[in-house]
């Protein structure tokens, strides 16, 4: 299978469009300096923290990676956490998320899908920090939990739908 679209990829919202079915998924966090990459079993049950790549917004290098670790983990869908404010709005932070998950959608053909992730990346942060993970050390991992956090959410919210029981 091509993972590299030779046209614009599918971008998806919430629970829009078709299931893409088994497989893994790819969970990514977009920050103004770094992505967090997480990605699933192959049977879409269990989320783990994967890679943090630098944001290269003039070069583009993070999005080649990500369709690079697409292709190597035969994953079958995107999830793309949107940053929405308290009150549900998506301000400038979830415009770049979008943004970003539209230019990774044009250069895949599996599907992007953006989910809610408020205060994933608090979750994520408060855990680290319960874990005695701090400073520098928690800087480089906190983004590949918050991914973690909004791909297992994904995961689970989607087998609570489905019925397949996965994750309850």
């Amino acid at each position: 299978m091509s993972w590299v679209s030779p046209q614009h990829g599918r971008l998806l919202h919430g629970t829009d469009g078709p299931d893409a079915g088994p497989g893994r998924r790819l969970g990514v966090d977009v920050g103004t300096v770094r992505v967090g990459v997480a990605v699933s079993d192959p049977g879409g049950v269990l989320a783990s923290p994967l890679v943090t790549l630098g944001r290269d917004e003039r070069g583009g290098s993070d999005l080649r990676r990500l369709v690079d670790l697409v292709a190597e983990y035969e994953v079958v869908e995107v999830v793309v956490g949107l940053p929405r404010t308290m009150a549900g709005r998506d301000g400038p932070a979830a415009q770049a998320a979008l943004r970003y998950a539209e230019a990774l959608a044009s250069l895949l053909v599996v599907p992007v899908r953006m989910v809610d992730e408020r205060l994933t990346t608090v979750v994520a942060s408060r855990m680290l920090a319960e874990r005695r993970v701090r400073g520098r050390k928690q800087r480089a991992v906190v983004d590949q939990a918050a991914a973690t956090a909004i791909l297992q959410g994904w995961l689970e919210s989607r087998a609570m739908r489905d019925g397949t029981g996965a994750g309850t």
